[in-house]
């Protein structure tokens, strides 16, 4: 192997295990909404320092292959995707950090029946899908399952679209849970934004594979 596979190598690792994780806080700031779980949450705000750390490191991982190892083709491709997919975990994390921080500011546990009706629970099952599909077609380099993560985030959107009026809907007759719903509303805004980051990572893994730009282009399948 060439220093260049070397270093390569070395970087898939890592953005492999900031992939795992990424996937860890999403779980955990599931459980921790639904069973009311501060000290999860606190676990999960306090992971988010290595988060930051990992993306860091492989920030100046890439930075220093671009400038000392002068790669090409699809070797280039894959540090240019890297930086991209780094920075939309990271950003992924923070919407799980997020969610955390809503359980520590909210003193009651959060209406399940509302969170069942704005489909809290389906978004949850899909986003983790969704993380769990880019780390197989990533570490396989299969882009059929990373087309397959663009078509569930079209089911994001869709769900997302609907709970605004959802709860509209609840807080009309339970005006003395406002706030609460105010923050599942914004729960399910943050997992439509993590929809929106796993989407480019999978169209970054598409992009260092098959040298293809979906960003912008309606996607055919």
């Amino acid at each position: 192997m060439t220093h260049l596979d070397v270093e390569v190598k070395r970087l898939k690792d890592d953005l492999k295990e900031m992939m795992m994780l990424t996937s860890s806080q999403l779980k955990k700031a599931r459980e921790a909404i639904f069973n009311h779980d501060k000290n999860l949450s606190r676990e999960i705000i306090f992971y988010e320092r290595r988060i930051n750390s990992l993306e860091l490191k492989i920030d100046r991982d890439c930075e220093n292959i671009l400038a000392l190892l002068n790669p090409v083709a699809i070797d280039l491709r894959f540090v240019l995707a890297s930086l991209k997919i780094n920075s939309s975990l990271e950003r992924t994390a923070d919407n799980a950090d997020s969610l955390a921080r809503y359980v520590m500011e909210i003193k009651e546990p959060f209406d399940t029946n509302l969170m069942r009706d704005v489909k809290l629970p389906e978004m949850f099952d899909i986003a983790e899908s969704m993380l769990d599909d880019i780390y197989e077609s990533f570490d396989k380099e299969d882009t059929r399952i990373a087309r397959n993560v663009l078509l569930k985030d079209d089911k994001m959107d869709e769900i997302n679209i609907v709970a605004g009026h959802t709860v509209e809907e609840y807080i009309r007759t339970n005006i003395d849970k406002t706030y609460q719903a105010l923050y599942i509303l914004s729960a399910v805004h943050k997992l439509e934004r993590v929809g929106d980051q796993v989407q480019n990572i999978a169209e970054e893994i598409i992009f260092y594979i098959e040298a293809k730009v979906l960003k912008h282009i309606p996607p055919v399948f």
